[in-house]
């Protein structure tokens, strides 16, 4: 299998996930903390068994309790009891609490770390295909989401629905025919809730659909408001902002009429309920079928029966979310790595380089980039690759550090297939300097040093070959200095250098330099020329570059065309031939003589 990503579809965009399934993938996360879980879930039972013994203390203490002849014990045992309930009630929702969160953040930890070491590991393709985003979002937002989301579902079937249980349960006993009653006129209640609240997930939906587009525009204002103000579109982007929050509004009016209809009329409801409950209760009273106290008792239970059964009602909105975010995030967790290789070690190569026969193409429906290239680097040798936009000189270098692996033929180092050799092994052998430098928010060292630890000898011996060494130590702190994000504390040419000295430091037999010098002015370009002929020596070196001027020297020069080489040969040679080579030299030199 190649390096390319077997996987075509965007992240979590797979078949959607059932309860069941998702349940199945968090077992064993959740499998070595199943005490703790069953836990807290006895502990939220135990808050729904109190809910019930509200009521219940609530009958002897008004049977019994007032008036001349009420009974003593009643009047001080009642009290206590209500203490002691809440004091259990208290205890256990605590416990229900920390148990719970102790489960979903050791849960959360596993998931992240699994989802990042899985992304770390993935192949380019994945990187190609997945926007930085999607990524983001899904490690750091969506996994929160999911256990959040999920927890309160646990919450809410296992101590809601048992609350409801035990409330049912002491109704039933209190006054069977008053709770048939409220068994049919509750579910209509239920009905006209789940209406509305389905209602309101559509309007959030759109909402938040037309919230992200709102932040768009300014996101895309932003990050173009040069261009904006040198084309006058301070108007045109005011109209498109101003339409956007004028919609908003809307639907932020209708979520507001929509939801605040929702509590009126369930109090309506159960108003109509509750009067209906009193009305036939007055007649058991009149035939001395109920108490007072029985009464109150019955009515407490009855409202705060409604409560928990709201939630059961609305648990299906959150779930559904939560199973979203889960696609998401196992989507990442199943991306299949990059392949380890052969297993054959590799300490340093000798630098010796073959192409043999090799075509790629990045996918089945794309025309290939690479046809049929073979060719030999000698160990030591710079050989650089010339030819127009697209001809595929930067997929030829990825092929090396095995970033893709060729669909036709081999790629060979050191005359052994590079899918026989260890990736980690391989890769060890390559050093690559680009156009796009990349630095990482820590000190000059460990950019430097980057994969290592940083020995400080080195590093200073690594910065003074890429001519850094006094630019590094005129700062304040040195070489423990935070370049920034992406280096942005220095210059174009000193971030190039700083990338030379991680080369450098590397000490890799083979170079890879794709454009090293291409995005910089004439005094970088020197300075940075003089660190890569320090870096070059003694290491086979692949030179990608747009000017020509900077490959003169070159042992041999390949020229591409439409994934082939056309040409081959010396600078001279090739000006001599008259081909391609010296069709783009001619136009370069032209372009600069101009």
């Amino acid at each position: 299998m190649g390096g390319k990503s077997t996987l075509s579809k965007p992240v979590g965009s797979g078949t959607k996930s059932s309860p069941v399934q998702i349940g199945r993938r968090l077992w064993p996360y959740l499998k070595p903390l199943v005490w703790v879980l069953i836990a807290g879930v006895v502990s939220m039972a135990v808050v729904a068994a109190t809910e019930a013994g509200i009521p219940a203390l609530l009958k002897p203490l008004l049977d019994h309790g007032f008036g001349t002849r009420g009974d003593p014990k009643a009047k001080w045992l009642v009290p206590v009891a209500v203490i002691g309930l809440s004091l259990v009630r208290g205890v256990a929702q605590y416990a229900s609490g920390y148990l719970l969160q102790y489960v979903s953040n050791r849960v959360l930890l596993a998931l992240r770390l699994k989802m990042f070491e899985r992304m770390i590991h993935a192949s380019v393709g994945f990187f190609q295909r997945e926007t930085a985003s999607t990524v983001i979002n899904a490690i750091v937002f969506e996994v929160n989401q999911i256990l959040g989301v999920l927890l309160g579902v646990l919450v809410t079937l296992v101590r809601d629905s048992l609350t409801v249980v035990f409330l049912l349960g002491y109704l039933f006993y209190l006054n069977w025919r008053l709770t048939l009653i409220v068994a049919v006129l509750l579910p209509g209640i239920g009905w006209l809730v789940s209406k509305i609240n389905r209602r309101l997930r559509r309007l959030n939906r759109e909402h938040q659909s037309l919230t992200n587009e709102l932040s768009y525009i300014v996101e895309e204002t932003v990050g173009g408001h040069k261009v904006i103000k040198v084309h006058n579109g301070e108007q045109y982007e005011e109209d498109r902002f101003g339409e956007m929050s004028r919609r908003l509004r809307g639907y932020q009016m209708r979520m507001t009429v929509s939801g605040g209809l929702a509590q009126p009329l369930t109090q309506f409801l159960a108003s109509i309920a509750l009067a209906i409950v009193i009305t036939i209760a007055v007649v058991q009273a009149s035939n001395d079928q109920t108490t007072v106290g029985g009464f109150v008792a019955f009515v407490t239970a009855m409202l705060l029966v409604i409560s928990p059964l709201k939630h059961l009602i609305d648990v299906n909105q959150p779930l559904q979310r939560g199973m979203t975010a889960a696609e998401l995030i196992f989507g990442l967790i199943d991306e299949p790595p990059e392949p380890a290789g052969g297993g054959k070690s590799l300490e340093r190569a000798r630098g010796e380089v073959e192409f043999r026969d090799v075509s790629f193409a990045y996918g089945a429906s794309h025309r290939a980039t690479l046809d049929h290239v073979s060719f030999r680097v000698k160990p030591g040798e710079m050989v650089a690759l010339a030819g127009p936009s697209g001809s595929g000189k930067t997929t030829l270098v990825n092929l090396l550090p095995r970033f893709f692996d060729p669909t036709g033929g081999e790629v060979l180092v050191d005359g052994v297939p590079i899918t026989d050799y260890d990736v980690h092994a391989l890769r060890r052998q390559f050093a690559m300097v680009s156009q796009d430098v990349v630095l990482f928010n820590d000190t000059v060292a460990n950019n430097v040093a980057y994969g290592e630890t940083a020995d400080r000898e080195r590093v200073q011996r690594a910065l003074r070959a890429a001519n850094l060494w006094e630019t590094v130590s005129s700062l304040p702190d040195g070489m423990d200095t935070l370049i920034g994000d992406n280096g942005m504390k220095f210059s174009g040419g000193q971030r190039q250098r700083l990338a030379i000295a991680r080369a450098i430091y590397k000490d890799a037999p083979i170079l890879i330099l794709d454009e090293a010098t291409s995005a910089l002015d004439s005094e970088s370009e020197r300075h940075v020329q003089a660190a890569l002929e320090t870096l070059m020596q003694g290491r086979t070196t692949l030179v990608i570059a747009h000017r020509l001027s900077t490959i003169e020297r070159a042992d041999r020069i390949l020229v591409m065309d439409s994934g082939h080489i056309v040409e081959s040969g010396s600078h001279q040679q090739l000006l001599e031939n008259g081909g391609l080579y010296a069709h783009l030299h001619r136009i370069q030199y032209q372009q600069s003589a101009a």
